[in-house]
């Protein structure tokens, strides 16, 4: 059956979340053909290879970019722990977000939000952030300027920090584990989305990032990390550890101003 088959009176709809994965209805039939757009090539300099990608089947996620981990006056920071240079990153990534926002390619914000009573929250996955039971750890609150759940979905400390520019469009996705692959929707939605090529950014870089990057990996996706959108509070060390498993086992990695001059030039 082809399009010729079908009489032009016909009133047709397009049912589907994103239209590279839609189908066509009307009173009489479904049209479940999808119509894959051709692909828009971009070369990219990466390690350690460069890297040619569709950028129509491509993707950034943004992890953990949020108040209790960045913020000033969050969970991260009441313990001590300078997160200023977790901020910096923002400026990176919105150059990275906002030139591929201007191909069309969708942009995730991957964080954590817990459920208010925890009830899917195992003790191995509460005890590395709490190993004494002595603070609040993923069950408790924060006192003081303000008054909240730690990573609570809704809550200050589960929002994107305000140094980093957000759209309507973009697609906020909670989670509960390292990985933002685990009993979350997101290998739904981006298989809804038709992506093949994942980009990744955010904190901690050999925590939540390299985590869900390595799911990302074993789902079948293409990975690239960003180096320079990427931080970690861990000993420098950690960070060289994590772009060497990248590059080595489950992926590339690349920049920003790269990515940007790569998209430029396609």
């Amino acid at each position: 059956m082809d399009d010729a088959t079908i009489p032009a009176t016909e009133r047709w709809a397009a049912l589907g979340a994103h239209p590279r994965n839609a189908y066509r209805v009307s009173d009489q039939v479904v049209d479940m053909r999808r119509h894959p757009a051709a692909a828009r090539s971009v070369r990219l300099k990466a390690q350690p290879q460069e890297v040619v990608f569709d950028v129509g089947r491509s993707a950034i996620i943004v992890v953990d970019m949020q108040n209790d981990f960045c913020g000033e006056g969050g969970w991260i920071e009441g313990m001590g722990v300078d997160t200023s240079k977790a901020r910096a990153l923002a400026e990176p990534i919105n150059r990275a977000t906002a030139s591929l926002r201007a191909k069309g390619a969708p942009v995730i914000w991957l964080n954590w939000g817990l459920r208010p009573d925890r009830a899917n929250l195992s003790p191995s996955t509460l005890h590395p952030f709490n190993p004494n039971g002595a603070g609040p750890g993923l069950a408790g609150p924060v006192m003081g300027a303000r008054s909240y759940n730690v990573l609570q979905k809704d809550s200050w400390g589960a929002q994107v920090i305000d140094e980093l520019q957000r759209e309507p469009a973009d697609i906020a996705v909670d989670k509960h584990r390292i990985s933002g692959f685990w009993d979350t929707p997101l290998n739904s939605i981006l298989q809804n989305l038709d992506v093949k090529t994942l980009f990744f950014a955010g904190v901690n870089a050999d925590h939540c990032v390299l985590g869900t990057l390595m799911d990302a990996n074993f789902h079948g996706y293409d990975t690239i990390l960003l180096e320079d959108c990427t931080g970690t509070s861990s000993p420098e060390f950690c960070m060289q550890a994590t772009l060497h498993n990248v590059r080595f086992c489950f992926g590339f990695t690349a920049t920003s101003t790269d990515l940007e001059a790569g998209l430029a030039a396609a």
